[in-house]
This record gives C-alpha cells, structure tokens and sequence, in this order.
C-alpha cells in the first residue's frame, strides 16, 4: 500500500508539474505581445525624456508652468466630474435595466450600447449642432424666454462633461447591469420587513453588493474620460486644452515631441496612481460592508 501510495504521490506531483508547463506555455504568447505592443512603446516614449540633468529636468519644467499645471487640473476635474454624473445617473437605470424582464431588458441594454455603435466624431458633431450659439438648445431657450441672448455653451469644459458623459454613460450602465442582476432580492425584501425605507435600502443594502460593479464602472468612465481625444478635441476647442490635447498640440502642431512624450508619461502616471487610489477606497468599503 506505502508503495502504491507513493506511486500515486509521485504521478500527482509530476502531472501538476505539466499543467504547469502547459499554463506557461499558454500563456506566453500573451505576455509576449504585451511587452511587445504596451510595455516596449511606452518604454521608447519614455527614455528620451530623461535626458538633462538627474533625467528629470523635462518634468520639472513641466510642472513648473503654470499653464501646464492648469490643463492638468481641468483634465483632472473633467474626468472625476464625468465619472460622478456617469454612476449618478447609470446606477438607477441599470438598476431599473436589470429588473425588467430578460427580452425588455435585452431590448434596453442594445439602446443602451447604440450610441457606442456611433462613430465618435458625428456624436460630437451632434452636440455641437445642440450646444452651438445658433443651436437647438440656445433657440428652444430664446423662444421660451428664459434668455435674452444666446449662452456661451460650446468650446467650453461645461461641453467636454457633456459630451464625455454621453459617450461613457453606456460603459457605466453595462458593468452595473450585470453586478445588479447578480443582487439577492431576498435581502432586499428581509431589510424592507425590517422596516428600512427604499432609500436607506438602496444605499446600506445593495450599493455595498455592488462595490465591484461600481469600481469597474468607474475606473473605466474615469480612464476614458482621462484619455479622451477627439470630445475635448471637438467640444472643448484650443482655449480648453486637455492633456490629451496638449499632446497632440506639442507633437503635431509645434513638432516638439519631447514635451509631447513628457505630457504622455505624466498622462499615464497620473492614471495609475488615481486609479490605484480608488482601488484602494474600494478595499476599505468592502473591510466596512464585510465588518458591518
């Protein structure tokens, strides 16, 4: 039996050992091309920006400009506001999506996704026909009477956030969908024998279930919205620069594109270090939720 036993052992540890090799091997091809087409550009953007004196000269003379320093900030600004009024808004859609019956539900998640469909330049497009001085908006409002004379909506941040939270608002409302359905509706009815209202129910009972949803939602409105190219482009005109814009400024319209690739490793680690902070909030509400 001792003999078998240890046979038996000794197949288990060297079979363990090939799907191990196996995985490896599986899984090569992938890390390969990720270092090949992520890591290895953003390696060459970065190397030539660190010539000068202690390799950092380039980002101190970034930072330092107090016009550099403001297109940070409203990237900033732009991007956190977007991604409150995306989960503001997509969390009780896609908490009404979820609760349909699956054909209506199906039916709404395809007009949810449609505008992404869309190409992004005739979605700007749109809003620039709706926000224009001689738009739809400015005209239905002179009409009413509310204004005497047309608002200055276009080419302004106020029009980068609405642009930016139509295009994400879809991307919100799909990574809440499918956390929604996964709630258990018998907690939700067992807190309302207890006598807790809809509202206190709603945020101490199913937010805390849908922490994940909710980070995966935001970390990608908040990226997109960090990134964005062609809605500031389009919306938000020269006068409102972002860094996406900034780049594309320095290294196309200027041809400097040192400062170009400084903007774009400070664009990249600023990302990383926002999103490693909600990653971390994130953590503590779930320690919080789990304790309660």
């Amino acid at each position: 039996m001792k003999i078998c036993y240890s046979i038996f052992t000794t197949y288990e540890q060297e079979m363990i050992k090939i799907r191990n090799r196996s995985a490896f091997l599986l899984l090569l091809p992938g890390v390969l091309a990720i270092l090949l087409f992520l890591f290895f550009p953003v390696i060459q953007i970065a190397l030539p920006t660190f010539a000068g004196h202690f390799g950092l000269s380039n980002y101190i003379t970034f930072l330092q400009s107090h016009y550099n320093q403001g297109v940070l900030i409203r990237t900033l600004i732009i991007a956190f506001i977007t991604m409150i009024i995306t989960l503001t808004l997509g969390l009780p859609l896609s908490v009404w999506i979820a609760r349909q019956r699956s054909t209506v539900r199906n039916l709404l998640s395809v007009v949810i996704l449609f505008p992404i469909l869309t190409n992004a330049v005739v979605r700007n497009f749109t809003w620039i026909i709706i926000l224009g001085k001689n738009g739809v908006l400015n005209t239905l409002l002179l009409k009413l009477n509310f204004i005497d004379q047309p608002l200055t909506l276009l080419y302004s941040d106020m029009a980068i956030v609405i642009g930016s939270v139509y295009l994400f608002l879809p991307i919100m409302v799909t990574s809440l969908v499918s956390s929604v359905q996964e709630l258990n509706v018998e907690v939700e009815e067992a807190a309302a024998i207890l006598g807790s209202r809809p509202l206190v129910t709603f945020f101490k009972v199913m937010i805390p279930q849908l922490t994940t949803g909710i980070l995966t939602g935001c970390i990608l409105v908040f990226a997109g919205a960090m990134t964005a190219y062609t809605t500031p482009q389009l919306l938000g005109g020269n006068r409102h620069l972002v860094m996406s814009t900034l780049i594309y400024q320095q290294a196309m319209t200027l041809g400097d594109w040192s400062s170009a690739s400084v903007v774009a490793i400070i664009l990249i680690i600023l990302t990383v270090l926002v999103l490693g902070m909600m990653r971390l909030v994130a953590k503590q509400l779930d320690r919080r939720s789990v304790n309660d």
